[in-house]
């Protein structure tokens, strides 16, 4: 409390962009693991069913997962059967909405690391500010003045450089994820537009397709 203090209002607003950026990480990590699974044997497992025409199973394996690609992978199955052109158009579509899932929260806290290490020196400046502002007035020791006055102005450098830090790691890792999921979610589109064209192959009909498909 002592440094809050010393560091002044400032020090205030980087510990409130800091309680942010650690929501942000937080909620981003705990969003990460729940939307994330095993592409290879789920894409087996979907296969497996789709060659054998069992809706019902593929439905079954789509839906057990909560992840990015159990959701692509559900939207590819409920419209199963339809023209390879739409197919791919509703994937493409299906992949952008689970990336903006995933980059939820992450334009903030490339902020928040930009901004905490500018606060800080904003501070500092500051207060070296009203060191020398009132230097002029002290007529004993200036330099203990100075150098007294010095290390509390620099608290809000190193509060800032502090936030910041673990911030843009975070974002790093982070963005690096979500560069790996994109790539995969678009391995699974391509996946479901082949397995959807060798379908229309083999059957020449929308036999795999849901009700809701068939109607469309």
């Amino acid at each position: 409390m002592s440094a809050m203090q010393a560091g002044g209002p400032i020090m205030w607003v980087i510990a409130a962009l800091s309680v942010v950026g650690l929501a942000i990480i937080i909620e981003r990590l705990l969003f990460f693991h729940k939307a994330s699974t095993d592409p290879e044997s789920l894409e087996t497992a979907l296969g497996e069913a789709i060659f054998a025409h069992d809706k019902e199973r593929a439905v079954h394996i789509a839906r057990s997962g909560a992840s990015s690609l159990h959701r692509l992978f559900q939207a590819g199955v409920y419209h199963f059967g339809i023209e390879t052109e739409a197919m791919r158009i509703l994937m493409e579509q299906q992949v952008r909405r689970e990336v903006y899932r995933w980059e939820r929260g992450l334009p903030l806290l490339s902020t928040i690391a930009r901004v905490t290490p500018l606060l800080g020196l904003l501070g500092t400046v500051l207060g070296l500010v009203e060191i020398f502002q009132t230097l002029p007035s002290i007529s004993d020791s200036p330099m203990a003045s100075i150098s007294g006055g010095l290390w509390k102005a620099l608290f809000t450098t190193v509060a800032g450089l502090a936030a910041a830090i673990p911030a843009i790691l975070f974002h790093s890792f982070l963005a690096s994820r979500i560069d790996n999921q994109e790539e995969m979610l678009n391995r699974g589109a391509d996946y479901i537009i082949r397995e959807n064209m060798a379908h229309l192959r083999r059957s020449g009909a929308a036999s795999f397709a849901s009700p809701a498909a068939r109607e469309e």
